[in-house]
Formats: structure tokens, C-alpha cells, sequence
């Protein structure tokens, strides 16, 4: 007799959405010099989080608040929508699984891009539901497939990240609103925003929360620097956010992360730096690629993805080789995305790592293809 696992389970594989930096460290046996590849921030916290953070560790004994209240009430106040409005959680990813569990069963239909967020088919594919995968449309989330993908199937969700990773790109706002207008009213929109803080506020959609089947996700991880403390939320019509508290977990927040998040929030000078940096450095990225006779994706975003002009296996033996020297970046994993390398922005001394070893990537991989097949060039 041994212990039965579920069916699902079963049939699915032992595997994680993204193999960590950490796990390429230990099988290069080396740390990298540039952690550009996971689309953190490395600009960091806001001083005044550290701050808040680091008075309250003496509190850690204690569970964080279950309710997440005073947090909930700065970020509906910060949108303004009412406390009923907002649920707390472990991050998107976190949220992301609450969500599948909510309304998806073994057999049900959900609808993605093909490339997109892959955490959000892990959780899918857990809990047995059926995924419907609609290719990019010049390197966009391709709302109008979606929308006809969506119908055929009658999916239960779909899933749209607007800015977009990995490539970086944003839906227009008539897009979006169209898209709602015409979605069936049995559909749930999981609209993930995890990058909405780099866009220009015209270009982020303006969506009553009278919309029942829209929920919009957002995180600290990003702008805010803070992907190691696990903070998301997500804001949606109160009874669709009432249904989380039958299946979160209550106390999956800790009360350091909490605390920070609050501080986070009433620090607006920081995140106006942040953005301002990344802009900065986002255009640094953009021009490394066109010196080096690539072309670059524009990005509403913290990354940049670099078409080399090839193919996947082109790509990632550029990828290969920055990592083996030290430069974790990473790549799109489906086609014809799969032909560049994302990689996200970072310190002066992380870009220049990156500007030092891209082009010899490059070259040691043309001169490689040159001699094994002359007829292509």
C-alpha cells in the first residue's frame, strides 16, 4: 500500500514555472555579478519601509493581522474604491492560484496567450482545468483572438497581463474596453497589472468596479522593490472579493511584509525615482541592442526584450553565454518570442556587464553559425 495522490497530480509533471537564479548559481557553481533576468527591482525598498521594517522585527513573533486592515484601507484609499474592494495575498502568483481555485474545476476551459505569465498555467493545470493558448500579435496580447478563443470554449477565465511580460508591450485603452464590453458575462478577466506603475496614467484602463467579471492584480514586487516580501493585491467588485476569504490563507501574510507595504505606500518621492531609473536604464538596454545590430521591443515596463534576429537556439546560446559569465538574464520560452533574450534593468555596474559581454554572446554564436552552415551568410 502506498499513498494515492489525486488524478491531476498524477499526470502532472515535478516542475516550477521558472527555474530561480539560484538554481543556475548552484549548476554554474559560480554567484552571477548582474541579477537582471527576474524582472526585480534592484533599485530596492523605500528607505522609509527599511525603516518601518526594521521596528517592528522585534514583533515577528507575532502572526500578521488576518484581515490585512490597515493595509486594505491605504490601498483602497490610494484608488479609491471602498475597503470591500481589495483582497491581500502572497503576491500575484499567490493570488493568481486563490483565484483559479475559485472558479475552476477538473475540465473547465481557461484561455491565455501562448508565452505568457506561466505561473498562471501552473495553477491552472493544477486544478485540472483545460488551457487554450492564442499566439501574440506583434509581440501584443492579441485581444481580438482572444475574445473569439474565449467564446469557443465558453472559458470560465481569461487572462490577460497588461503591460505584458516578456515582452513588454501595453494593450491600447479602446482594446481593453472593448474587449470588457464584449466579454461573456460568465467570463472572468484576470486583467494581472504587475507592471501598471511604469505607464503613463493614459494608458491605464479605467474599469468600474460595478464590471463584476473583471479583477484586476497588482504587486509590490516590482516598483516598489519588495518581491522577496510577497505582497500583491487584487481589486475587483466586493462580492467577488468576498469569495477569497472562503479559501485564503488568513495568515499568509507576515506582519514585516505588512508593515512595509504600508510605509511603501506613503512614500511617493521613492517610487517617482524608481520610475525615473528605470526609464533611464530601460533606454540604456534599448541602445546596447542597436549598437549591437539588434532591435529591441519598446517596453511600458522594467525589461527590455532584445530580438537577436535569429532563432531560439541563437537566443539562448547568447542567453548561455552571459549566464556562464556571470549576467543572468532570461527568454521567452515560446515561439517566435523565443528569439530574443528579456533582460530586466538595472544598477550602472549591471548594465555594464551586460554592454561588456552581449556582443561577444553575439559574435562567438555568428562566427559559430557561419562555420557550420556559410550558405546563410
Amino acid at each position: 500500500m502506498s499513498i494515492q495522490f489525486t488524478d491531476i497530480v498524477n499526470k502532472l509533471p515535478a516542475s516550477v514555472p521558472f527555474v530561480g537564479p539560484e538554481a543556475q548559481e548552484r549548476s554554474i557553481d559560480q554567484l552571477f555579478k548582474a541579477r537582471i533576468g527576474a524582472n526585480e527591482s534592484v533599485f530596492g525598498p523605500s528607505e522609509k519601509a527599511i525603516s518601518a521594517m526594521k521596528k517592528y522585527l522585534s514583533e515577528v513573533w507575532m502572526y500578521g493581522d488576518p484581515e490585512n486592515f490597515d493595509l486594505k484601507h491605504a490601498l483602497a484609499k490610494k484608488h479609491k474604491v471602498n475597503f470591500e474592494n481589495i483582497v491581500v495575498g502572497e503576491g500575484i502568483d499567490g493570488l493568481l492560484g486563490y483565484l483559479v481555485r475559485l472558479i475552476i474545476e477538473k475540465g473547465d476551459n481557461v484561455v491565455t496567450t501562448d508565452g505568457a505569465y506561466p505561473t498562471f498555467n501552473y495553477h491552472v493545470e493544477g486544478f485540472g482545468g483545460n488551457l487554450h493558448k492564442v499566439p501574440f500579435c506583434n509581440n501584443t496580447e492579441d485581444l481580438h483572438n482572444l475574445l473569439d478563443k474565449v467564446k469557443e470554449t465558453s472559458a470560465k477565465i481569461l487572462y490577460v497581463s497588461n503591460p505584458n511580460n516578456p515582452m513588454g508591450t501595453v494593450n491600447k485603452l479602446s482594446d481593453v474596453q472593448t474587449l470588457i464590453q464584449n466579454l461573456p458575462k460568465t467570463t472572468l478577466l484576470c486583467l494581472d497589472e504587475a507592471y501598471i506603475d511604469f505607464v503613463d496614467d493614459n494608458f491605464v484602463p479605467k474599469i468600474s468596479l460595478d464590471t463584476k467579471n473583471v479583477i484586476r492584480m497588482r504587486t509590490f514586487s516590482k516598483a516598489y522593490g519588495m518581491a522577496g516580501l510577497r505582497v500583491g493585491y487584487a481589486i475587483g467588485e466586493k462580492d467577488l472579493i468576498l469569495n477569497f476569504e472562503k479559501i485564503r490563507n488568513h495568515f499568509g501574510m507576515s506582519r514585516i511584509s505588512q508593515v512595509g507595504a504600508l510605509a511603501a505606500l506613503e512614500d511617493y518621492e521613492f517610487i517617482s525615482d524608481v520610475i525615473n531609473k528605470v526609464k533611464l536604464s530601460r533606454n540604456r538596454i534599448a541602445e546596447i541592442a542597436n549598437n549591437n545590430n539588434c532591435k529591441f521591443i519598446p517596453s511600458f515596463t522594467n525589461f527590455v526584450a532584445i530580438d537577436c534576429l535569429k532563432d531560439s537556439k541563437f537566443a539562448k546560446k547568447v542567453l548561455e553565454h552571459l549566464i556562464n559569465n556571470g549576467v543572468f538574464v532570461r527568454m521567452p520560452y515560446s515561439y517566435p518570442q523565443n528569439r530574443c533574450i528579456r533582460v530586466s534593468v538595472g544598477l550602472d555596474k549591471d548594465i555594464d556587464l551586460f554592454e561588456k559581454y552581449f556582443p561577444v554572446a553575439l559574435k562567438e554564436n555568428y562566427l559559430k553559425q557561419y562555420f557550420s552552415n556559410p550558405k546563410l551568410y
